[in-house]
């Protein structure tokens, strides 16, 4: 460890007590501003062709859209307030984490819904019966 001299004897100690001191807290601060710049990756379940396909998850998803989706959204998607959905073109991750974390305009649901609701919310959203 790297020793500091002072002018003032019997303060050599401190010094070096105030030198690892300030090298633990150096380290510290740059540990949480490391951890504070990679933020973890969001994780996205699996959809199975079993789950996006079972008709207790379509019902439930179409009973969730029903409820709070469709005021943005529209009762098939459009016309509404919101942009008209293309789910033909998106992958259920894609939409999976739009209605998770939010997009612009659109707030996320995570707080909202279980994982799991927004799960059969995508499998409603995927389904052919969604829309025409």
């Amino acid at each position: 460890m790297l020793q500091m001299r002072c002018r003032v004897r019997g303060t050599t100690a401190l010094a070096v007590a105030v030198f690892a001191l300030g090298l633990s807290l150096g380290s510290n601060v740059m540990d949480a501003a490391d951890s504070k710049a990679t933020p973890p990756a969001p994780v996205i379940p699996e959809f199975t062709a079993g789950f996006l396909n079972d008709p207790k998850n379509l019902a439930a998803g179409k009973e969730l859209w029903d409820d709070q989706c469709s005021h943005c959204h529209g009762r098939n998607a459009y016309p509404g307030k919101a942009p008209k959905l293309k789910p033909r073109k998106y992958s259920p991750d894609f939409v999976y984490d739009r209605l998770t974390y939010g997009f612009r305009k659109m707030p996320a649901w995570e707080d909202a819904y279980s994982e799991n609701e927004r799960m059969q919310i995508v499998a409603y959203i995927m389904s052919k019966s969604f829309s025409p």
